[in-house]
């Protein structure tokens, strides 16, 4: 079955870096696109990033972009999101996404739980 196990989230003081790791399986992970979908405290879902099949597409929210880099490997399966400046609003459970449309990979359309392969999350929790 669909799996995807994220990695790499931890507490970083604003400013500072992390590197969060998705690992997937139990599917052709090279014929599908790939999201990052982070929730903070309170708040929905929000889209932040996505990266197409072959990574020759890279579509980014703008409360990220800049600062926020996604990538694969399509040989190890691993989808990446290399996080950069990260600041206190960065402060979020992040979540990797095999999206049902490729509209919701490029963020047109907003992530929704039922829909889609999703991991369990990680963490990160940022302090001034």
């Amino acid at each position: 079955q669909v799996q995807l196990v994220e990695s790499g989230g931890g507490s970083v003081q604003s400013g500072g870096s992390l590197r969060l790791s998705c690992s997937a399986s139990g599917f052709p992970f090279n014929k599908y696109w790939m999201t990052w979908v982070r929730q903070s405290p309170g708040k929905g879902l929000e889209w932040i990033a996505g990266i197409s099949m072959k990574a020759d597409k890279l579509y980014y929210a703008d409360s990220v972009k800049g600062r926020f880099a996604i990538s694969r490997d399509n040989d190890k399966d691993m989808v990446f999101l290399e996080m950069n400046n990260i600041q206190r609003e960065d402060t979020a459970r992040y979540y990797c996404l095999r999206p049902s449309t490729v509209s919701q990979a490029m963020g047109t359309t907003p992530p929704r739980q039922d829909e889609g392969y999703w991991g369990q999350g990680t963490q990160v929790t940022v302090s001034s």
